[in-house]
Order: structure tokens, then C-alpha cells, then sequence
């Protein structure tokens, strides 16, 4: 008998690798949760529990130096993750499309979603107070399941219908951009600092 496995869904984390940079990522992020006042609004117009600069400011890497450096340390990890997915890309390079911060309260979260006309999204985390939650990544087969039994409570990784990815402060997470997944709510005393972001 022969059993092989097909489609596989690539999931990259390592660290970002350079833990100064890290802390002066989180001085800069709690800078703009106190002054992008347009962000707080539409945080707080959307329900959202903290602040995100994800409808206000699509200029960070140009606006803040410590953003840049970010940048030029996000594309080697994800040129080596395209080369992982076998990205055939004529010579070419992805290039950052959006970059925002997220700065989490205790009890936020955010629900299932995919990133459309991107190919490549993730998330830098900067702070992680424990209890701060996982990144819940969705089998892309769900929806086309219909009638297939649970997995067994043994079942591997591979296997499962949901995976929690656990974040430490550092860690650069990568996945295609049509990959569903989301934000558990942060159980932690504390908030949940993070930088999302788009390759196209």
C-alpha cells in the first residue's frame, strides 16, 4: 500500500534576529498607540480591543527608521520562505505591500480572515506577556469536508483540523496570504504587541 501526501501548507517561523532592534520595535509601537489618533479611532470604531495602524498609516517603513530596519530583515525571511513554497518568480523578488502594528489589550482577539491579492503574509511578534495566546492557523480543506469524521485525539499536526502556533517576543511568522487564520483572545495581564504584514 502506498500513501502519499499531497498539498502541503507551509508554515515558517524562526526568529527575527536581532533583539535590539526588537525593543526599540516596541518603543516605536506604543509611541503610535498614544499619537496615531486616527488609528485610536478607528480601533475604537471597529470594536477593535487596542489599537492597530491598519486603516491609518501605510508609510511606516518611510516614516520611522526602526520600521525600515524591519523591512530589510523581513525580506530575507521571506525570500527564503518563497523558495521553500517553490515560488516561481521569473528572477523577481515579493515585495512588502502593507506593514501595520497591532498593540492587543487583555481580552482582544481577532477573528478567522485570509489577506486577499497578497501572496505571502505574517507577523512579527514583539511583546508576549504569557497567557498572550496563539496565531490559530484553519485546514484550508474545511470548507470542502463535508461529511469527513473528526480526527482521532492522537492524530498528528498534519492531521488536524486547527493548529496553534505559540508566539515568543522575536518571532517571525509566514504563511500564504490565502492561508485562513486568527487572533485568540490575549488571556494576559498585559498587551500583545505585534507587526502584521503583506507580500505581493
Amino acid at each position: 500500500m502506498t500513501v502519499r501526501t499531497l498539498f502541503a501548507t507551509r508554515f515558517y517561523e524562526d526568529d527575527l534576529g536581532d533583539a535590539a532592534l526588537l525593543a526599540e520595535l516596541e518603543d516605536a509601537s506604543l509611541d503610535l498607540a498614544r499619537e496615531d489618533r486616527a488609528g485610536v479611532a478607528w480601533s475604537k470604531a471597529h470594536g477593535y480591543r487596542g489599537y492597530t495602524s491598519y486603516a491609518s498609516l501605510n508609510d511606516l517603513p518611510s516614516r520611522d527608521p526602526r520600521f525600515a530596519d524591519l523591512v530589510r530583515l523581513l525580506n530575507k525571511h521571506v525570500a527564503r520562505f518563497a523558495d521553500a513554497c517553490a515560488f516561481d518568480l521569473g528572477g523577481r523578488k515579493l515585495k512588502l505591500d502593507s506593514l501595520w502594528v497591532n498593540v492587543l489589550k487583555p481580552g482582544g482577539n481577532h477573528s478567522g480572515h485570509i489577506h486577499p491579492h497578497s501572496a505571502v503574509s505574517g507577523t512579527l511578534y514583539v511583546a508576549t506577556p504569557p497567557g498572550a495566546g496563539a496565531l490559530r492557523l484553519e485546514d484550508p480543506r474545511l470548507p470542502m469536508m463535508m461529511a469527513a469524521p473528526t480526527r482521532r485525539a492522537d492524530a498528528d499536526e498534519s492531521h488536524a483540523t486547527f493548529v496553534y502556533a505559540e508566539p515568543k517576543p522575536g518571532s517571525v511568522f509566514l504563511w500564504e496570504s490565502w492561508l485562513r487564520h486568527e487572533v485568540v483572545p490575549n488571556a494576559a495581564k498585559g498587551e500583545r504587541i505585534s507587526i502584521s504584514f503583506n507580500y505581493r
